[in-house]
């Protein structure tokens, strides 16, 4: 798939509030994207883009805020603009210690969590996956970590999950109360669910209530249906059919127990399977779409004010890129200052394109057509991209 221009008609398009200069007489660059998920993280593709416009227009002015959505990477792209990164081991989605990490702006109390950091799939050991019983409790820890390191905001970015508990194992952790009909906790995980009789969320830690909690995500699905966390994201993380529909009437079983289901049908409840849900109706979490968020704690609109022009992107230029990915919510954050990409692959048209007001999408495929080769030397392929923009763009 090669890259897509969108027509221009007439002469190169002139920001009408600025600065007198046009598209093709940029000289200060914003590189604002999202990982090439498998080969480079976004600070990885912020470098080589860095790199490869550097070499073909030496005196350009390069501004690197490498951006992520809620789902992996989000701790590293708020490092990348400044936050601390603060480590904990708190528990892994089948209840083996694990490493992680969250992001704290000490000056205002702003943290940073990436659930997948405790919770997600890369935690599950040699890849076996555990559908039934992978828990969030991981989560929960990293969220009293960072309660514990001062922070009074919290943005809670979901994706990648390992785990289908409605969010049950984070809000244990935090001190909510499971029981089923003989007084006991239920197992750890969705399948469990099925047997809750009692939640009590009165034990939940004190600080919460003083804490703003935002759900970052990508995604609005409710709890449980067809779109629901099972049916959607279920296969991904092992579900069978079967595991589908256990899990599917837990979580509604689950959702009628903790709040009368009020919260279940709410966008982002179905988010990182099911813990959208607890955050929202256990944490009083607000949803918002993870890269609006993340723009808005990283800076983007004051590092904005100093670009001719914004590169973008990710791993995959597709029909999901339009529903809420980053290179979306960068171009619309833009305000009218030109917007390219970057990708492995592309698999939009130009309308499609202009539609998400990106001009134009340069693919790591028109270099290189196989997939694998494209993976391995993502980066040297990138700074081939970065030359093509340069020419086509700089002064």
């Amino acid at each position: 798939m090669g890259s897509t221009t969108v027509p221009r008609v007439g002469s190169p398009r002139r920001d009408p509030e600025a600065r007198g200069c046009t598209v093709a007489d940029a000289t200060r660059v914003l590189i604002a994207a999202d990982k090439f998920k498998g080969s480079l993280t976004a600070v990885e593709v912020a470098r080589h883009v860095t790199a490869g416009l550097r070499r073909a227009a030496p005196g350009v002015a390069v501004r690197a805020l490498p951006v992520a959505d809620g789902g992996d990477g989000t701790v590293d792209a708020a490092v990348a603009a400044g936050f601390e990164r603060h480590r904990a081991t708190v528990t892994g989605p089948v209840g083996e210690p694990v490493a992680a990490a969250y992001a704290l702006r000490p000056a205002d109390g702003t943290a940073v969590v990436e659930m997948a950091e405790a919770s997600g799939l890369r935690h599950l050991p040699h890849g076996i996956f555990a559908p039934l019983t992978a828990t969030t409790r991981g989560t929960g820890e990293l969220l009293l970590a960072a309660l514990d390191a001062g922070a009074r905001t919290i943005v809670l970015g979901v994706g990648g999950s390992a785990t289908t508990d409605g969010g049950a194992g984070m809000l244990a952790a935090l001190g909510a109360r499971f029981l089923d009909a003989d007084g006991r906790p239920p197992g750890p995980g969705g399948g469990p669910l099925a047997a809750l009789a009692r939640a009590d969320l009165s034990g939940l830690d004190a600080r919460l209530a003083r804490t703003r909690v935002v759900l970052a995500s990508d995604v609005d699905n409710p709890l449980t249906g067809p779109r629901g966390a099972a049916a959607v994201y279920g296969p991904q993380k092992g579900a069978s059919p079967e595991d589908v529909a256990v899990l599917d009437a837990a979580l509604a079983h689950y959702a009628r127990v903790l709040d009368g289901g009020a919260r279940a049908a709410a966008p982002g409840a179905g988010a990182a399977g099911g813990l959208g849900y607890g955050a929202l109706a256990g944490l009083g979490a607000a949803f918002r779409p993870g890269i609006e968020v993340m723009l808005e704690v990283l800076g983007f609109a004051a590092a904005l004010k100093d670009a001719d022009l914004v590169i973008t992107g990710e791993g995959s230029l597709d029909a999901q890129t339009l529903h809420g990915k980053a290179p979306v919510g960068v171009a619309r954050a833009a305000r009218g200052t030109p917007v390219v990409a970057v990708c492995g692959r592309l698999a939009l048209d130009g309308a499609a394109l202009a539609g998400a007001g990106i001009e134009r999408a340069y693919a790591l495929t028109d270099l290189e057509p196989d997939a694998a080769r494209c993976m391995a030397e993502a980066g040297a392929l990138l700074e081939r991209l970065a030359d093509s923009i340069a020419r086509d763009y700089l002064a």
